[in-house]
């Protein structure tokens, strides 16, 4: 944008009593943080996240579980005053069934592993074979020759998430490619205490599908030294997993209706699926729950918008945004009414501000809303909202916001049997909320929807 522009922009008179519009909620945004930070629902959105994850476990897609999971968080949502309907999706059923892995030449050593979402079993009796090591994609192909009849592992380093997960995402397939038999992946995390990771994998029309999992960072360095070495390193793994026919589903909405337009929405939304591993109160339980907080939150003040807030908690996130592709299909055609969709995915840890993709002058009302948030000094708004279930939306041209927190420590504990209660934290979640209610509160307010 040139800077000339950018001037007509900050000098329109249009875009000048809009951010006195905006200005002026100066004072709701005060009520909201103090009724989340340090009033009665103080540690609330923390302690609704504790019961449903103690409550239900676990929750991954096709699973009794995540059934379980969508009645509960449509009971509890009920209960608490909001209009709420279920949305029906199909969503993938994969299972993981027994699996297990051993080292079994140079020396025999139990290796932990966790099956990737959507592999093929092997035989029932294993599959034993020899080792071959890479670090790369490149080095496969280098070494394509070596690699018939073997078990491929690769041990790439850790660059980050959206660079290293097309191992995780495509290894197998690779690796099938050269006439391997299965895959053993090094899992995608910055830090290990010999625990696997383990997601989603796609494999590739028209390749041999082979059986691929996740092992730690630490038994991948150990197989790549002993290759280093020249050492012959021969694994059995056996893997009980199978795809069974796709489940009926739903994603779970719930809603405040907005008193002048209520056709006009702001979304806000998290996913309620998650690994089968773990507590899933990370990933995604604390979006979920924040986005339900936000709702609760703006109630108990008896706010209520002109435009409708409504929340969304997605089915099947974790095998690419199924449901959510699905919402967007059916709710696409009111496409123009649709003012801001919001996602949290990536943890509710200590919040730094909010991530944005939108106009450049949609961008600078929301440089203003986000303002409102200095007495919890989150007034950072970025480039780039991000998240699967509502890329679909941005791709289309609708404005988009994502949670950006402290997320460091995130992978460490992401689609592992880490990701518990453990690594939340009641005050950072109620600045999360605290956040979220502000920005979709008073976006789904102001006279005007964000200018496209």
């Amino acid at each position: 944008m040139k800077k000339a522009q950018l001037k007509e922009i900050i000098k329109s008179p249009k875009l000048r009593l809009i951010y006195a519009e905006v200005a002026g909620y100066a004072d709701v945004a005060k009520q909201i943080i103090d009724l989340a930070v340090f009033g009665a629902a103080q540690n609330r959105s923390y302690r609704r996240l504790a019961d449903f994850t103690d409550t239900i476990g676990n929750r991954v897609s096709g699973s009794n579980n995540l059934e379980m999971a969508i009645k509960y968080m449509y009971n509890a949502m009920v209960q608490d005053g909001l209009d709420v309907h279920l949305e029906p999706a199909k969503i993938p059923h994969w299972v993981r069934g027994k699996e297990s892995a051993e080292m079994t030449a140079p020396r025999a050593k139990t290796l932990a592993i966790l099956g990737l979402g959507s592999s093929v079993g092997t035989p029932p009796e294993g599959i034993e074979a020899e080792v071959l090591v890479v670090q790369s994609f490149e080095e496969l192909k280098h070494r394509a020759s070596e690699a018939a009849g073997k078990i491929v592992v690769f041990n790439q380093p850790y660059v980050s998430y959206g660079e290293t997960v097309a191992y995780r995402g495509y290894g197998a397939s690779e690796a099938a490619k050269v006439g391997a038999v299965a895959t053993l992946i090094r899992s995608v995390t910055p830090f290990s205490i010999n625990s696997p990771h383990t997601g989603w994998q796609d494999y590739q029309d028209g390749v041999k599908r082979i059986p691929t999992a996740c092992i730690t960072v630490e038994d991948a360095e150990l197989m790549w030294r002993m290759a280093q070495r020249g050492q012959k390193i021969v694994v059995r793994l056996t893997m009980g997993a199978k795809t069974l026919p796709d489940a009926d589903s739903f994603n779970t909405v719930a809603e405040i209706k907005g008193w002048q337009h209520p056709e006009q929405v702001v979304l806000l939304s998290g996913h309620l699926d998650s690994w089968d591993v773990g507590q899933g109160a990370m990933d995604d339980g604390g979006g979920a729950m924040i986005s339900w907080e936000a709702l609760s939150l703006i109630k108990d003040l008896g706010l209520r918008p002109r435009r409708t807030l409504r929340t969304v908690l997605w089915t099947a996130e974790e095998q690419g945004g199924v449901g959510a592709q699905q919402y967007f299909n059916l709710h696409k055609v009111n496409m123009s009414n649709f003012d801001l969709v919001m996602e949290s995915d990536l943890g509710t840890f200590t919040p730094i501000g909010l991530q944005f993709t939108g106009s450049d002058a949609a961008q600078k009302v929301m440089e203003e809303v986000v303002k409102l948030l200095a007495p919890i000094n989150t007034t950072k708004l970025e480039a780039h909202g991000e998240g699967t279930d509502i890329s679909p939306w941005m791709q289309a041209g609708v404005p988009g916001a994502s949670l950006h927190v402290a997320d460091s420590r995130y992978f460490w504990f992401h689609h592992s049997e880490g990701d518990t209660m453990s690594v939340q934290d009641p005050r950072d979640m109620d600045l999360c909320s605290a956040l979220w209610a502000v920005v979709a509160y008073v976006v789904a307010d102001l006279q005007e929807m964000l200018p496209r």
